[in-house]
């Protein structure tokens, strides 16, 4: 891996690794609670500001709450959705692509039909059609995206599959007397692994995305949960007074998915691997 892009892992790894503890730890050390509303100490700026004070050190919102500590929980509902939305999308997508690229054939067939169906509906769109029918919830928005990004998981997954389902490891399984579940099993998943990973975090950052995009549009998790979308949303009335209430949830979302993206890249450069985008 090149010198540039070890520092450039790195530096990602370390963002994501902050957001993460932060996100654990991060509400229990602030003392106040992300839901604790008081009028009286509505829209205070940040501690650097003019008028801010050391009680808030980001300040509050309109509602008078704690700034600091709905960001940090913020980023606990944020990770929490990306990591449950690619464990749903990639055991979907692993299984359909292991499965076509190992059989080939019609079931091979099959599975490209269903990537292609896929690729054909825009996430967006759905996503928002689903949650307004429906109505918006923690749990229904991780269903939503899982069931909708499993296609790169797929693409990915039955191209390795079929570069490596003839080599001699995967030949001598066969002859001694392997089933086909033994051999993706033991021999194929292992080895289409590192490909698999490096889609993980590019999906964590889309999903962290697409989330914030349908709380912001008021579609996503549910107030009073302390989305950084929502959040955005909610600042949104107060912009051109006071900026900053927007400002710093769009830079903790920014710099999360740059993070992700960074690590992505990093292990992509070290595998040598080729995601499909």
């Amino acid at each position: 891996m090149p010198r540039l892009t070890q520092i450039s892992f790195v530096i990602g790894l370390t963002i994501v690794g902050l957001v993460f503890v932060a996100a654990v730890i991060g509400p229990w050390l602030t003392g106040h609670d992300a839901f604790a509303q008081n009028l009286n100490a509505r829209l205070i700026p940040p501690v650097w500001m003019e008028g801010g004070s050391s009680l808030h050190w980001l300040g509050t919102d309109q509602l008078g709450r704690d700034y600091l500590t709905r960001l940090l929980y913020g980023a606990r509902i944020s990770l929490f959705i990306g990591v449950l939305t690619v464990i749903t999308s990639g055991l979907i997508g692993t299984s359909l692509g292991v499965l076509g690229g190992f059989y080939g054939g019609r079931i091979d067939d099959a599975v490209l039909f269903l990537i292609t169906c896929r690729l054909s509906i825009p996430v967006v769109l759905v996503a928002l059609a689903v949650v307004g029918l429906i109505g918006s919830s923690l749990t229904l928005v991780v269903s939503t995206l899982g069931l909708l990004l499993w296609d790169r998981f797929a693409v990915v997954a039955r191209a390795t599959t079929m570069q490596i389902r003839s080599l001699d490891y995967v030949n001598a399984a066969w002859c001694s007397g392997c089933s086909p579940l033994d051999i993706m099993r033991h021999e194929i998943l292992p080895n289409i692994s590192s490909h698999l990973l490096v889609v993980c975090t590019l999906e964590i950052a889309l999903a962290i995305l697409l989330e914030a995009s349908l709380s912001f549009l008021g579609l996503g998790v549910p107030p009073p949960l302390p989305s950084w979308g929502l959040m955005i949303a909610e600042g949104k009335d107060y912009m051109f007074f006071s900026a900053w209430v927007i400002m710093i949830p769009g830079l903790a979302l920014f710099t999360l998915v740059l993070g992700m993206n960074m690590v992505g890249d990093g292990l992509r450069r070290a595998f040598g691997t080729q995601v499909i985008k």
